[in-house]
């Protein structure tokens, strides 16, 4: 039933393994994607992983370092696999606990780890344990209650009802037959029929339909009353109707003539650089400034911040005694995030019960943050997991050892498994004569083809001709967009500076044509004109919008670009979860190839609109596994940074 099962350490060193007698493969290929798609990208959130066939469960003992692996077919369902691994937890650490003990990688490798017969034996226990709760007899006939009941039981049932249907409708018969009879004075203690009951609550001993009449009577006495007419006061004016009034403008000029610059710009030719820098300074553009790679965003925290950091950390550091429990403090400015919960563990495993109090305020601070909450669980339960069983110091706290755990989990998700080096990757593309293709494509409104423009004045400033292609042929105005960027992109490098060429050129067809022939005939032509990176704007379209997600993964089948950037804005929470999701879920699913190209990096723009609420940078990288390659942080062309992750992970943590 098993494929394999390993123990090893985590430097690397395999202590035991099993393999079963029909596994032909080595188990090396998928325990080493488990170590570098989860174990080493701090994800070991629901201890499970896939790769290609195999389902993969494993645990991780923080106390010796260990991690326990097992591998089974994905189309079994082993009910027993959870509760086996802990059971072989339990035995391998009790049986060699001693030689765990023993730091060093070259003590571990000399000792012998025996535990087949061990092992084989847990297996069948595990196995029989889960037949005989799965094997559930069916009850016989004679213990049902269906067996108890007799054929006469059931005959006289039917005849009682039908008795009492007929007499029922031998009662509404004479009701309808027999008169009206006004009770006499001796019948009054009788009991009264149905239609003759006393109604006890409001209607003070009248019977049924004396009440109803005297609804009636009360309910028709209300229609025909006429409302008297209040006498009116003084006749109120005629109110002259509104007319709306003309709005003034504070600083807005007396006249149009102070928006005309045709007299201050001047005809001449030899003035225009100089105009052009002046307007340039006026809008706060600063030209062959962004040459080489882009500044990493920043966060600046104000003195107040620092100094509450600074007396939380001195507090931590206070030495408490050891015979001391647990210390809170309500309130005060030595609070924090974590200054309610300052547990002290001397000298013991951390177990989930200690962490728990920790771990639920930090869900909420990092739902607070913007980070969605799925992610959010899934971080602090990973959290918990690469804590659990750790032995702590003397004097270390548990919410200080928390707080560094989550911080380092966090610097590890932001910073790429892969840098992507765009500047390298366009010079490789020009030595193989053809040119860099990046595909941008995103929800709508999030901006792309702004962020496009921005990332096409970079690539300027460094020397590279750019060819942008307008394949958002559905939104009105797409195509004039991307007309005035490349305009303005041209008067801040005119093409006198750069051999007479213009350094940018904008491909475009119109609107209502096919985005895919659009891209494939730009790259052509940027291929035929010697351009070094073609842009490739596409529509902006909802994750839920089949007929679009299948028109954008076909342009990404036909034309395979360098780089897929997928461009969300900073001001999401939950639904950029969603939005990656469906976006790479909708290009898997409609692609032509056996493996399927994905979103390859991220654009995060609106960066700073968010202030410390920096959690959808934490959601889109998780989601993905794919690094922010681009921040977007302003509106100007200069406003483009690269992802600083200690920066944004201690924005983050920020009380």
């Amino acid at each position: 039933m098993l494929d394999f099962f390993t123990i090893f350490s985590k430097g690397g060193i395999v202590l035991w393994c099993f393999q079963g007698a029909a596994v032909t493969e080595s188990f090396t290929g998928p325990v080493n994607a488990l170590i570098r798609s989860v174990i080493l990208q701090e994800r070991s959130g629901n201890n499970s992983f896939t790769h290609e066939a195999l389902n993969l469960k494993y645990k991780l003992d923080n106390e010796f370092e260990l991690i326990f692996v097992v591998g089974f077919q994905k189309i079994l369902t082993l009910t027993y696999v959870d509760k086996f691994i802990d059971d072989i937890q339990l035995h391998f650490r009790d049986r060699y606990k001693n030689e765990l003990e023993q730091k060093g990688a070259l003590r571990l490798l000399n000792n012998n780890f025996e535990f087949e017969d061990e092992f084989k034996v847990l297996l069948r226990e595990a196995e029989k344990s889960s037949k005989a709760r799965s094997h559930v007899t069916m009850r016989p006939f004679e213990e049902s209650d269906k067996s108890k009941k007799t054929v006469k039981s059931m005959i006289e049932t039917k005849g009682g009802d039908k008795g009492k249907e007929q007499g029922g409708k031998k009662n509404k018969n004479t009701k309808k037959e027999a008169p009206a009879v006004e009770p006499t004075k001796g019948d009054q203690n009788k009991v009264t029929t149905s239609g003759q009951k006393m109604v006890e609550n409001g209607n003070q001993g009248l019977t049924h339909d004396e009440s109803m009449q005297k609804k009636r009577e009360e309910f028709f006495r209300k229609r025909m009353v006429v409302p008297t007419e209040k006498p009116s006061k003084s006749p109120k004016p005629a109110q002259k109707p509104r007319v709306k009034q003309r709005r003034v403008w504070d600083m807005g000029g007396s006249s149009a003539k102070e928006l005309d610059y045709s007299d201050r710009n001047g005809n001449d030719s030899h003035n225009d650089g100089e105009q052009t820098q002046e307007a340039n300074a006026d809008l706060g553009i600063k030209v062959n400034s962004m040459g080489g790679d882009l500044l990493p965003v920043d966060y600046e925290s104000s003195e107040e911040e620092e100094m509450e950091m600074e007396m939380e950390e001195e507090e931590e550091r206070v030495v408490v005694n050891e015979t001391s429990k647990i210390s809170t403090k309500k309130g005060g400015s030595f609070g924090g995030m974590f200054g309610m919960l300052k547990g002290l563990v001397g000298s013991k495993s951390l177990s989930h019960e200690d962490m728990e109090p920790v771990l639920e305020k930090m869900k909420d601070h990092l739902i607070a943050k913007n980070v969605a909450a799925e992610i959010a669980y899934q971080l602090c339960d990973s959290v918990a997991k690469k804590l659990e069983g750790k032995v702590m110091g003397t004097f270390t706290t548990v919410a200080s050892t928390v707080k560094q755990s989550l911080q380092e989990s966090l610097v590890q998700i932001l910073q790429p498994k892969r840098r992507v080096d765009i500047l390298r990757d366009v010079m490789e593309a020009q030595r193989q004569r053809r040119p860099f293709v990046i595909t941008f494509c995103g929800v709508n409104g999030v901006g792309k083809s702004t962020n496009l423009a921005k990332i096409s004045f970079w690539l300027i400033e460094n020397g590279f001709k750019v060819l942008i292609a307008a394949c958002d042929t559905f939104r009105a105005g797409a195509v004039e967009q991307l007309r005035t960027h490349q305009r303005r992109l041209n008067s801040l490098h005119p093409p006198e500076q750069h051999g007479g060429q213009p350094v940018v050129q904008l491909y475009e067809k119109g609107y209502g044509k096919d985005a895919a022939g659009i891209a494939m005939e730009a790259i052509n032509y940027a291929r035929n004109q010697a351009f070094d990176v073609v842009l490739v704007d596409t529509a902006g379209r909802m994750q839920d919008n089949a007929p679009l997600m299948t028109a954008l993964a076909k342009l990404i089948a036909v034309n395979m670009p360098d780089l897929v950037l997928f461009v969300g804005e900073a001001l999401v929470g939950n639904e950029a979860v969603d939005q990656l999701v469906k976006f790479n879920r909708a290009l898997a699913d409609h692609s032509m190839s056996d493996k399927p190209r994905l979103i390859d990096g991220i654009v995060l723009t609106k960066f700073d609109t968010i202030d410390d609420k920096v959690g959808a940078a934490i959601s889109m990288t998780y989601i993905t596994g794919q690094p922010i390659v681009f921040v977007g942080t302003g509106q100007t062309y200069n406003d483009l940074r690269s992802l600083n992750a200690r920066a944004v992970v201690g924005a983050l943590m920020k009380a």
